[in-house]
């Protein structure tokens, strides 16, 4: 019976899986058509121009829209590993490949003591609610990266810590998994330190191999407010009263230029600066950090940012999808709220991006509906999430039998040192004496 379930176990959401991202495959091979924009002109005609500029052996230093950090680069140049396929094809290809990993360490971690499968079942329904625009971005590999690293914190310290390196440097908000990694136990050091030196490491070979790797640092200083953030609220309220910005493409993305619009971006910045004071403040008043403190964390840290930023680009929700999974598969983690709250953003952000969006980029009453529920979904995720981290870490949450060194690491056990572990603690007194076996029968 035990391998039965365990086959249904895995064959189920396999099944579910391949049912969805078949559905999804057919929306970017343009098959199926939704309303709305083609999400699939960022493959075929952005990064294959960034692919035909990186194969000459430099970055794309005269075009603005490339806001990326250097490791983005090998991302947008690995559907070359497939040449018998156009661009696009090979691209949606490898974000199959890749989708199919994380499923299998959803499915993988599921089994572990402590941990349970409800992972894997919130990142095959969080990437089919987003539709083709998870397909169509590079962001679904950032993920997987950011996913492996949380997964390998368990017992390889030193690989989730150069994971969450390279993930940074693929699209920076990995780093943000670092949040929780805090303490002066033997695994936060080896997970800083790993972290730190492949950071510098990949940072000076990318510099070295070709001009404009850090070029992205500053072409983002003058983005405005996109119209699908938590700012732009403001905006599209405001042209119903006569206001007289615009909405212009602006650094790759839609974005409201105007009056009051650099104000927007400083109170974004500020409520990211404050995003910034509290998790201090959490990580200076957090008592115990348990087993799942690190996924916690790091899906907090990102929902802030996220919800706060100036821009929240629909495939931004699946950075918050895997973390959601990632918590949700550890038995201890208090976030199952805010990620059922995560999913729902999800399937609002499809509506919004691509089916409604013209209406969002005019200010329609249906389409702004559609974003205060997406962004106030997020924004209460965020109030939650903050909420029950700092409860979690205030009396060491439920279940917890986590280290207590500073780690925080998903899963962790505690130590157990061979004999050391198995010798009766000394209390002063002998210990009991051992009761004999009884004799076997056959």
């Amino acid at each position: 019976m035990s391998r039965i379930s365990t086959a249904r176990g895995v064959w189920l959401p396999v099944a579910a899986w391949a049912v969805t991202r078949a559905v999804v495959l057919l929306c970017v091979l343009r098959v199926l058509v939704l309303p709305g924009p083609d999400v699939t002109t960022d493959v075929s005609v952005i990064y294959q121009g960034w692919f035909d500029v990186l194969k000459t052996g430099t970055f794309p230093l005269a075009d603005v829209t490339w806001q990326y950090p250097p490791a983005a680069a090998l991302a947008i140049l690995s559907p070359g590993l497939l040449p018998f396929l156009d661009y696009a094809p090979a691209f949606y290809t490898l974000i199959l490949l890749t989708d199919a990993v994380v499923l299998a360490l959803f499915l993988r971690a599921g089994r572990r003591p402590g941990h349970r499968p409800a992972g894997a079942w919130v990142w095959i329904a969080g990437v089919a609610l987003l539709g083709p625009t998870a397909y169509a971005r590079y962001d679904l590999m950032v993920t997987a990266v950011a996913v492996a690293a949380l997964f390998a914190a368990v017992r390889r310290p030193r690989v989730a810590g150069a994971l969450i390196a390279f993930g940074a440097l693929l699209k920076v908000w990995p780093a943000l998994l670092l949040t929780g990694a805090a303490g002066r136990g033997r695994r936060a050091r080896a997970l800083w330190w790993s972290a730190a030196g492949t950071a510098a490491g990949l940072t000076l070979f990318f510099v070295a191999a070709a001009p404009g790797a850090l070029a992205f640092l500053t072409f983002q200083r003058d983005r405005g407010t996109e119209v699908e953030s938590l700012g732009a609220l403001a905006f599209h309220f405001a042209r119903q009263f006569g206001w007289q910005g615009q909405v212009l493409l602006n650094y790759g993305s839609l974005e409201f230029l105007g009056p009051g619009v650099p104000v927007a971006g400083t109170v974004a910045l500020t409520l990211s600066l404050a995003a910034v004071g509290w998790l201090f403040l959490w990580r200076v008043r957090a008592r115990e950090l348990g087993p799942a403190t690190l996924c916690e964390a790091a899906f907090t840290a990102t929902l802030l940012f996220t919800t706060t930023s100036r821009v929240i680009s629909p495939q931004y929700m699946l950075w918050l999808v895997g973390l959601a999974a990632v918590c949700v598969t550890v038995r201890a983690c208090r976030q199952t709220l805010p990620a059922v709250l995560v999913l729902l953003a999800t399937g609002v952000t499809l509506l919004e991006f691509p089916v409604r969006f013209a209406d969002v980029v005019a200010s329609d009453p249906k389409g702004v509906a559609l974003l205060v529920v997406r962004n106030g979904l997020l924004v209460a995720a965020s109030l939650l999430a903050c909420r029950r981290l700092w409860a979690s870490t205030k009396d060491g949450g439920p279940g917890d039998d986590g280290p207590r060194d500073g780690t925080g690491v998903v899963g962790a056990r505690k130590p157990a040192d061979g004999m050391a572990a198995a010798a009766p603690r000394l209390t002063g007194a002998a210990a009991p004496p051992r009761t004999p076996a009884p004799p076997a029968t056959r």
